[in-house]
């Protein structure tokens, strides 16, 4: 299903509002696995997730916005953003958000990967239009137009970006697996014969950083911008990949971390987050994978379905995850 009207968008709305948003206590959603003591300075062993709203597609690339102490978040198939507050619990916020043509033929249109640049501007990973954009309006007063930062490398067609990160200096980091694309790797129309991560310079030039991973998805630097981190969503093999950071090259290609195959695990390597001290909160098999930054396994917030990214608030008091139909958070120390 994809909405694309203001009408199936409100009504989307009132049907979560309807939902579990409204029930007086929240439901549990997901526990937690101490692997490591370390994990105590993180999070309490006895913490649970709780489910802020439901009823969604996919949801997809949580961005905590300080400014107006809200979540926004992607739901990619209803080509759709929404905000979620305390106060208020789920609104509709921008659509269209990552298709803005006409009879999208794939699954994955709407937008994928949400940030910030400098001017405090929502910038966003565009499945459908198979861009990286910024939005014209302001955050708090959000409106469908947009405008093209990347969409080509060497004169062909991005593929459809899929998550995004800036560093200090204004550049953007980002990755560009082929989901977004109606047929995915075999699309007749994709015109790229791999899947990159780039990184989009203050000037506007797009340098190709990597073509060798087969689905690079979540991106993210350490807390120094001398790590990039990578996931590679593709295989039973959930990996991660670390670079180091060299100018316009990324050198050094290492596996920071890989697991075996289990069967009954829902996800696999998907959206990444990097906390103040370097730690590293990843979805993966079975939920939310928490290393620190020597690869060392701290610890898994068990989630029952598949967890496409997470978002830490600024306060470093929660960390939220948008897993499958759900929105929801857990609290952190």
């Amino acid at each position: 299903m994809r909405v694309t009207g203001t009408l199936l968008f409100t009504s989307f709305f009132l049907l979560v509002l309807g939902g579990c948003q409204q029930k007086q206590a929240r439901q549990v959603y997901g526990y937690v696995e101490r692997m490591d003591p370390a994990l105590d300075l993180l999070l309490d062993s006895a913490a649970q997730g709780e489910i802020l709203a439901d009823g969604f597609e996919w949801s997809e690339g949580p961005l905590w916005v300080e400014s107006g102490h809200m979540l926004l978040f992607s739901d990619i198939p209803r080509n759709a953003i929404f905000k979620w507050t305390e106060e208020r619990g789920i609104e509709p916020y921008l659509s269209p958000s990552g298709f803005t043509g006409e009879n999208f033929k794939g699954r994955e249109p709407g937008s994928n990967g949400l940030m910030l640049n400098a001017e405090g501007k929502l910038v966003m990973c565009q499945h459908g239009d198979r861009r990286m954009a910024v939005m014209n309006s302001t955050i708090t007063e959000p409106k469908p137009e947009f405008q093209t930062l990347a969409d080509r490398y060497q004169g062909k067609r991005l593929n459809s970006p899929n998550d995004a990160v800036f560093d200090h200096a204004g550049n953007l980091y980002f990755t560009d697996p082929p989901y977004g694309l109606p047929g995915n790797v075999d699309d007749p129309e994709k015109e790229l014969p791999f899947q990159g991560v780039y990184k989009m310079k203050a000037d506007g030039t797009v340098v190709l950083l990597v073509d060798s991973l087969t689905r690079p998805n979540g991106i993210g630097f350490s807390p120094d911008e001398r790590t990039l981190y990578v996931a590679n969503s593709e295989g039973e093999a959930a990996k991660w990949y670390a670079f180091d950071v060299e100018g316009d090259s990324l050198k050094n290609a290492r596996i920071f971390y890989q697991t075996p195959w289990v069967e009954g695990l829902k996800g696999g390597p998907d959206g990444l987050k990097v906390d103040r001290h370097g730690n590293i909160f990843a979805t993966g098999p079975g939920g939310i994978w928490i290393f620190d930054a020597n690869a060392k396994v701290l610890g898994r917030i068990r989630l029952p379905e598949a967890t496409a990214n997470c978002a830490l608030s600024s306060d470093g008091k929660y960390l939220y995850l948008t897993s499958d139909m759900y929105l929801a958070r857990i609290a952190l120390k």
